[in-house]
């Protein structure tokens, strides 16, 4: 049962996935036909067609590999300085960019002259290559507003829920029994000494009212040494001295929950709080997906230093960590972990839909980066072009004419490259040591 939950999970992350595809392209597609650009094809997925069918002048097909899509539009690069668009040089990079340009001129028929990409104004350039992203954050918004307005999201209480045997310290984690991690060397967790008990509700720390999670987490890292709190057990108030200890320990997040970065040291009780499912309101669903972009961003910018962690834990069996990288494949595990999880159905059908959420979220953000081959590069093509032609009215000068994409293509050949290296390595980590849901 758990490996036909799992194929399962594996096959509706794969849905999910084509429709988020499907949908990023359908948002090119319906602004270059508003902008009456001719688009011969529009395509889900790689290599070879499985199915197509011809509407008006566009192609609309599936292909095997379900990994990306694409829409091909008439004159994405403009002409070369001297009008031709036909390869005509011996040198391999000015190759490249006259390749490129007579691709953009491929199927080209009576009456394209004006049905070209590039003839376009810039606003209307930038409209049609951002339309692809902005329909993956559009669908990104209503899964999460869904999830977090609808069903609500864990938070952690004041209620304890697990008290710790022991003290580990937050880098030895990884390399202990997750069903039996204390040694006889390991101190006792002052929790455990002090008899803390699960189901105790904290109602003071240190004759300070306990009002939610994310004081009291603060108020027990900043509290190493004798302490005194009071809880309620069973309808009675019951007074402990625990002596907190000092660890090394996750940064938390303004919320008290676990976050990326480095361990850092700070006092340490030795429980986990118990969580229940909060709704959110409107206002603090577009707060908490801010934060998630905010992650996504940071997460992005981060990616080369992510690098040598990765190359350990593809190579050298390093542990996998929890925020590692993560490519289609890793995720469509994630996906088959989340459908045999022993969760009510309705947990496990809201943790899909949040992945998906997720991926679309990161489709919109990495679209946006401003370098060739990415719908990000294009848009600040069309921008550079029009800083150059309002700058030559401004100082009457001649026009410009269009910015040459084209010439930039090098540059992208460079980045498609680093793309295609690195997420070979995701994909040898994912195989050979995936992320875990547990992680």
């Amino acid at each position: 049962m758990t490996a036909l939950m799992t194929v399962l999970g594996i096959v509706v992350f794969a849905v999910g996935l084509m429709i988020s595809i499907a949908w990023h392209e359908l948002g090119h597609l319906m602004w270059a036909k508003i902008f009456k650009i001719r688009v011969p094809q529009y395509m889900v997925g790689f290599g070879p067609t499985l199915w197509s069918r011809k509407k008006g002048d566009t192609e609309y097909g599936f292909k095997a590999i379900p990994l990306g899509g694409y829409i091909r539009m008439i004159g994405m690069f403009p002409p070369g300085e001297d009008g031709r668009i036909s390869a005509r040089s011996t040198s391999p990079w000015r190759s490249m960019i006259e390749d490129a340009r007579s691709a953009a001129y491929e199927e080209l028929q009576p009456g394209d002259e004006t049905r070209m990409f590039y003839t376009r104004k810039p606003w209307k350039r930038v409209i049609v290559m951002f339309a692809g992203p902005f329909m993956n954050l559009v669908l990104a918004v209503a899964l999460f507003l869904t999830v977090f307005m609808g069903f609500g999201i864990s938070m952690s209480t004041t209620v304890v829920g697990q008290v710790s045997d022991c003290v580990i310290s937050q880098a030895d984690t990884s390399h202990r029994d997750a069903d039996n991690p204390c040694r006889a060397s390991d101190p006792v967790a002052p929790a455990k000494t002090a008899g803390l008990k699960a189901g105790d509700k904290f109602l003071e720390f240190n004759g300070k009212p306990v009002k939610n999670w994310s004081e009291l987490s603060e108020d027990i890292r900043k509290g190493a040494g004798p302490a005194t709190i009071v809880v309620l057990r069973h309808g009675q108030r019951v007074t402990l001295h625990p002596t907190i200890t000092t660890n090394t320990v996750a940064r938390t997040d303004s919320d008290g929950n676990p976050t990326d970065g480095d361990p850092v040291k700070a006092g340490f009780l030795g429980f986990s709080p118990a969580s229940h499912i909060q709704p959110l309101g409107f206002a603090d669903s577009v707060q908490h997906m801010g934060d998630m972009a905010k992650q996504g961003v940071d997460s992005l910018v981060s990616l080369p230093e992510r690098i040598p962690d990765l190359w350990n834990a593809a190579f050298h069996h390093a542990p996998r960590k929890a925020d590692s990288p993560m490519g289609v494949v890793g995720a469509a595990r994630v996906g088959g972990e989340v459908f045999a999880m022993k969760a009510p159905a309705v947990d496990r059908v809201v943790t899909m839909v949040m992945l998906v959420a997720g991926f679309n979220l990161s489709l919109f953000l990495f679209n946006m980066v401003p370098l060739l081959p990415l719908d990000g590069g294009h848009i600040a093509g069309a921008l550079w072009e029009a800083i150059r032609r309002h700058a030559a009215r401004v100082f009457r000068r001649p026009d410009p004419g269009p910015f040459d994409v084209a010439k930039l293509m090098p540059v992208a050949y460079v980045v498609a490259g680093i793309f295609v290296c690195f997420t070979l390595l995701v994909l040898i980590a994912d195989v050979v040591n995936p992320v875990k849901l547990s992680s």
